[in-house]
């Protein structure tokens, strides 16, 4: 049984929980320009944005999808303004300080991906912390992809092989696609069957570009802060209507 939801193409249809995505994968785009509408600084779009984040992980988790990845804070963000940057380095700390019981409850595991190592000491321990306190739960892994680039991490994942083969670890005979995936930052999660892009845009920025090359792709022109629930399970109804033929008949 589900909820009977209108989607994008005036059909309707009910959520089928027997044909949940596993994985899915969010780029939370159009905070700045929520914002600008409404008159405010860049900076209070992403703070609305992270409760939009919590409605979302907690309906994931009731639609019973095993993973969500949230594209979080990209390697190009860096060229944006340092006011707007050190903002974002200590948003992870304050979503966490403010939601993490919840999550606790809600028993939501939290995960990390990217080259997140460097980042600022108080942004790191509050991630160590989540990741620490969320662990043994055993519902939606709300996967962030922060400081995250997808053609660094096939190249990172390419050196890794190098030096796998170096070292005598692997053969290169034995290298297909099955063990090039081992080697990329999200070794052990299935690709994700569906891509969520908020705010119009259609494209993947450099996210997952791997891991996205049979997805399905859905995109609405609502920015993140007014993403909803309802807009989720919309997404979710679409893509059950879609035929994954994988390059089949």
């Amino acid at each position: 049984m589900g909820s009977l939801r209108t989607i994008s193409n005036n059909e309707s249809q009910e959520i089928d929980y027997t044909h949940i995505p596993r994985h899915v994968a969010i780029i939370m785009d159009g905070n700045g320009r929520w914002a600008k509408a409404k008159g405010l600084p860049r900076i209070a779009g992403h703070e609305v944005g992270m409760t939009t984040v919590i409605d979302i992980a907690k309906t994931a988790n009731q639609l019973g999808i095993e993973i969500v990845t949230f594209f979080t804070f990209s390697t190009d963000n860096w060229k944006r303004p340092e006011q707007e940057i050190s903002f974002l380095m200590d948003l992870p700390t304050e979503f966490l300080i403010n939601h993490l019981e919840d999550l606790i409850s809600n028993n939501i595991q939290i995960r990390v991906m990217g080259n997140y190592q460097n980042l600022p000491k108080n942004t790191l321990s509050a991630i160590e912390k989540a990741k620490r306190m969320t662990k043994k739960n055993t519902g939606t892994i709300l996967n962030f992809a922060l400081n995250y680039g997808g053609r660094t991490e096939i190249v990172d994942a390419a050196k890794q092989i190098c030096q796998s083969v170096s070292e005598g670890k692997l053969n290169i005979s034995d290298l297909d696609e099955s063990s090039f995936a081992q080697y990329l930052e999200t070794s052990g999660f299935p690709d994700p069957e569906l891509l969520i892009r908020t705010s119009g845009e259609l494209r993947l920025s450099n996210f997952l570009i791997w891991q996205l090359a049979y997805a399905e792709l859905w995109f609405t022109q609502v920015y993140w802060p007014d993403f909803t629930s309802e807009l989720f399970k919309d997404a979710i109804c679409d893509y059950q209507l879609r035929s994954r033929r994988f390059g089949g008949i």
